[in-house]
């Protein structure tokens, strides 16, 4: 397997950020970035005998400095946290009030996808790692954090995450891709196909925050156990959809440390391609780009809301303030581990 190294330029701060291309055998690649160990592109071979991006992102370094979380690694800690705090050992810790009160995805502009990793070509992927000091962006200890994308010729992307930290802390991490099988520059994702086997979601606040009750899909928009298009019933009289103007909700997986489980499968009609996901997470982000700004994507490209969908496998959000979810909190030197795979076929 190829992997090639390009400069990708010069960040604000004067550091030096590269390019990483994986290749497999079958014309799968992926390029990934050590500036926020994002995921910039993903070309998949389709039915039609064309190769599409179906990752949305940006062209230039400067346009991820200033922009959001296309393909980021979020960190330490992914999705919301109420009241822009939390408690450990009877310690409070502060963090940015960027969400209407809450917290959401650590910090816009010193979060882990702002941040420039170190890089360590592998014969099949890329490992980045770096040092977040205890501190950065108001959590506590010093931990040292991989991200690993390894491509296979299975045609599935992995992503391995790893740390350990020297006091207790929170560690959540998730990749945010937005995902459109019909290519990143085909616009609206409504009629994609998802099929999730999820059959409970966290009920949310009309802030997006999980109310602390469990509820089963049956019955509801929620359910997508025999698979429906995205938009089938993301404009359904539903006060959970009003709260999020669509899907951005956390679902259930039923995964358990370090053994996978498919959690979701997206078909596209237009591409020919299918997407498989599976981890060892207990939860994941249903997000149907609801509150995307319009904007220039890569190769001009116009993106705007419902132009892609998320499946950002993590921790439950807010689970600190929920005793009953499953926590991230870690002790000193007990290590954080997780599996997240794409899978692509047609």
């Amino acid at each position: 397997m190829h992997i090639k190294i390009e400069d990708f330029g010069v960040t604000a701060k004067g550091g030096r950020a590269h390019l990483y291309t994986i290749e497999n055998q079958n014309g799968l690649r992926a390029v990934v970035t050590d500036y926020g160990a994002i995921l910039k592109e993903l070309h998949v071979p389709c039915r039609d005998g064309l190769t599409r991006d179906v990752v949305l992102g940006y062209d230039t370094l400067a346009e991820y400095e200033a922009g959001g979380f296309f393909g980021a690694t979020v960190g330490r800690h992914a999705n919301r946290i109420a009241g822009a705090a939390f408690t450990l050992d009877g310690v409070e810790y502060r963090l940015a009030d960027n969400d209407g009160g809450a917290n959401l995805h650590t910090d816009f502009k010193i979060g882990f996808h702002k941040q420039l990793w170190d890089a360590e070509p592998l014969d099949n992927g890329v490992r980045f790692s770096r040092l977040s000091p205890d501190g950065e962006a108001g959590f506590p200890g010093n931990l040292r954090i991989s991200v690993t994308y390894i491509l296979d010729n299975a045609n599935a992307l992995h992503i391995f995450y790893e740390g350990v930290s020297d006091q207790k802390t929170l560690i959540n991490l998730t990749n945010h891709s937005f995902f459109n099988l019909a290519g990143h520059n085909a616009g609206s994702v409504l009629d994609e196909k998802l099929t999730m086997p999820c059959g409970r979601f966290l009920e949310i606040t009309p802030g997006r925050l999980p109310t602390g009750r469990i509820l089963p899909v049956e019955g509801t928009p929620m359910d997508f156990h025999a698979g429906k298009s995205v938009g089938a019933d993301i404009d359904a009289n539903d006060p959970q959809l009003h709260y999020a103007r669509g899907y951005d909700h956390c679902f259930v997986t039923d995964a358990k440390p370090s053994e996978l489980r498919k959690i979701a499968l997206v078909e596209d009609s237009v591409s020919g391609l299918s997407m498989e996901v599976e981890t060892d997470l207990p939860g994941v982000q249903f997000y149907t780009a609801n509150f995307l700004p319009v904007q220039k994507g890569k190769g001009g490209v116009p993106y705007g809301p419902r132009c892609a969908l998320c499946l950002e496998t993590e921790a439950f959000p807010d689970s600190i303030h929920h005793p009953d979810f499953p926590q991230c909190v870690f002790d000193p030197g007990e290590t954080y581990r997780a599996e997240t795979v794409y899978r692509f076929f047609t």
